[in-house]
């Protein structure tokens, strides 16, 4: 036998061994090469994927195509961010009361030298938009008494009237709680620091003393 013929016995010794060792033996061969090739799975379909989580709800603070004032806007007296005391084209603030509206101007022309700007957050609302935010009080809180803490009824709140406006941002707030009894600008309400009314004889005085909240506030009660 040549050198050349030595792999072709091998292979035959081979295949006579599996031959006489049977279908046990060549799955034992077979097995470890297969092996090493792991294991497949077909790719997973789009119905097998998790499903997309929703986005997070929105806080309490709402704007505009949101919550209660989904159903408002601007001519219910809606506001952007960013409108200021001095923005006449919202009726939040063309529909407040002229002397707080003038009082809230000279206050935010003195405030802008220290570089506060005031912002509107909120100022006259439509009976409709503070019924509509009632009711979503009273879905947030639980209860009326609750939410009676946090808003009135269109029947009670100087919002609606124009007597009352919601000052923004913390800054603004700050400079009126030092300056504001300056211009008869003052805080009504212990748990709303942003709420301010005129209060014309607080001017070369103090502010008169805060309510704890709405609920104290003989008005509330008519």
């Amino acid at each position: 036998m040549t050198r050349t013929d030595a792999p072709a016995a091998t292979t035959t010794r081979r295949i006579r061994w599996l031959v006489v060792l049977g279908p046990a033996a060549v799955l034992a061969v077979i097995t470890p090469v297969l092996g090493h090739q792991g294991p497949t799975s077909p790719p997973a379909s789009s119905s097998s994927l998790p499903p997309a989580q929703p986005p997070p709800a929105g806080g309490p603070a709402e704007r505009p195509g949101s919550g209660p004032r989904a159903a408002a806007g601007r001519a219910d007296g809606v506001v952007p961010e960013g409108v200021t005391v001095f923005d006449d084209t919202f009726p939040a603030v063309s529909r407040l009361d002229p002397d707080l509206r003038k009082a809230l101007r000279r206050a935010a022309r003195d405030a802008a030298d220290a570089g506060v700007e005031f912002h509107v957050n909120s100022g006259w609302r439509s009976p409709a938009y503070q019924n509509r935010l009632l009711r979503e009080a009273v879905s947030k809180y639980g209860s009326e008494e609750e939410a009676s803490r946090w808003v009135a009824s269109a029947a009670t709140s100087p919002h609606v009237s124009g007597d009352a406006v919601d000052i923004g941002r913390s800054g603004a707030t700050r400079w009126l709680s030092r300056h504001g009894a300056a211009y008869g600008l003052c805080q009504i309400y212990g748990n709303e620091p942003w709420h301010y009314e005129l209060r014309t004889e607080a001017v070369g005085s103090t502010c008169p003393p805060m309510f704890a909240d709405p609920t104290q506030d003989p008005r509330m009660r008519r």
